[in-house]
């Protein structure tokens, strides 16, 4: 019988010249007849990094490579431009539900405004939806990660466990990729480094996550708040054959431990 999870999670995110960054998560829930709304919004100024969430409601729309989010409980709200065509992708599939990528914007243009903070630069975008239940992924790490320039951007997907699965989008242009590392990607033809990483988050979900949305922990597994991970923000450098870009990357690793 098909799985009745349904789980569609906006990522979005702002890095500025000088590496302060805004992260956006927005999210909807629908399981075994209850729907909730989550949000998140992880803000690095001056090498501190912060959280704040909530489950009121937030707006989102996507229309023209363009994404407006508003969060009116934390105070934020930003546009999205895309600089870079979409991708999807189908990362997992079964008969009991399936998990699917869609990078809506590999580099952005954003203007975000959180609280009293303003932010201004390059940024991604992208949504994941999920009708199986995280809990039953045959997954035991995920490296995730993303990099922008003025004039490239990659954004890969780790995937390792009973099933796994490893890829990435080069400049709009889907990829096969050797296992990633902390601190380096490797393509066909080009290497990202990433250098002077600042840690962002890291904790199991339990600690970093259910703090702030308490009612998550009454609907879910309490096992699932037992995953670990690793956030954070560095330096990254690209070089190809004949050239190399310097932009910021937001890469994490995730330990199901289940």
């Amino acid at each position: 019988m098909p799985s009745q999870f349904s789980l569609v999670k906006w990522y979005m995110d702002c890095v500025t010249e000088v590496g302060d960054a805004a992260i956006l998560y927005c999210a909807d829930l629908s399981w075994r007849g209850v729907r909730v709304s989550y949000s998140s919004v992880l803000s690095l100024n001056q090498g501190s990094a912060e959280t704040h969430s909530s489950m009121a409601h937030h707006r989102l729309s996507s229309h023209e490579g363009e994404i407006l989010a508003e969060i009116p409980r934390l105070g934020v709200s930003g546009r999205w431009r895309a600089d870079a065509a979409p991708y999807r992708r189908t990362v997992y599939e079964t008969a009991e539900g399936s998990v699917t990528w869609d990078c809506l914007q590999p580099r952005s243009s954003v203007r975000l405004r959180v609280g009293e903070r303003e932010y201004a630069g390059l940024g991604y975008a992208e949504c994941l939806t999920l009708t199986l239940p995280p809990w039953q992924l045959p997954l035991r790490q995920l490296r995730w990660g993303r990099f922008v320039s003025e004039q490239d951007s990659l954004a890969w997907v780790d995937w390792q466990g009973p099933y796994s699965t490893c890829f990435a989008l080069y400049n709009g242009v889907p990829c096969e990729i050797q296992p990633v590392s902390d601190s380096e990607v490797a393509i066909g033809g080009a290497t990202l480094r990433m250098e002077e990483s600042l840690p962002l988050r890291a904790g199991r979900l339990g600690s970093t996550v259910l703090p702030g949305v308490p009612a998550l922990g009454k609907l879910l597994p309490r096992s699932l708040f037992n995953i670990e991970e690793q956030k954070w923000r560095s330096r990254g450098t690209l070089k190809a054959q004949d050239r190399e870009s310097h932009g910021w990357a937001i890469h994490e690793v995730v330990h199901w431990k289940l």
